[in-house]
């Protein structure tokens, strides 16, 4: 099946909701307690959730809503910037691939639109299954946060991956 990334759309707005707030959609590895309901949309009203600073796109699986990819604007000297990342993916679209397929997509997009020389993405230690999907996408894992994140009470590990402009592969 085709991934594609597109931006959100007025209507998708209960979507994003459910995959951010609703436990049973969030998954283990992003549940952090129930948001604000209308923070997407005010964010949406603003600028439709795509800005100089970062952006949000929805990742299509054919026709479907598969989920989501962020991304924001990191500081790392006066004079420089790079991109950190992350997506999630709806419970019924987990393990086909389709995080691998949107990981790959955000980068190009990312690295063809904007100067940076960095691209880097963050997930939990036990979340063995969005290790693999950045590794596939072509992401050097690059070391252990300890202690990183907060999660359903407790202090959880990350690991840190990146992409360089030079590690993308030549386009098709």
């Amino acid at each position: 099946m085709t991934v594609t990334l597109r931006p959100v759309k007025e209507n998708d707005l209960p979507f994003l909701y459910l995959l951010t707030s609703d436990p049973g959609s969030t998954g283990d590895f992003q549940w952090f307690g129930f948001r604000n309901p209308h923070r997407y949309r005010r964010n949406w009203e603003d600028n439709g959730l795509l800005g100089d600073d970062g952006g949000l796109l929805i990742i299509m699986a054919g026709d479907d809503m598969a989920g989501f990819v962020s991304w924001s604007k990191q500081i790392a000297t006066t004079s420089s910037f790079y991109w950190e990342m992350g997506l999630i993916v709806a419970p019924e679209f987990r393990g086909l691939g389709h995080g691998t397929q949107a990981h790959k997509l955000l980068v190009r997009y990312l690295f063809d639109h904007s100067v940076v020389n960095r691209v880097q993405a963050a997930t939990e230690i036990s979340n063995l299954a969005e290790q693999r999907a950045l590794e596939k996408a072509g992401f050097t894992r690059e070391g252990v946060l300890r202690g990183i994140g907060f999660r359903a009470g407790q202090w959880h590990d990350g690991v840190l991956y990146s992409m360089l402009r030079a590690d993308l592969p030549e386009k098709d």
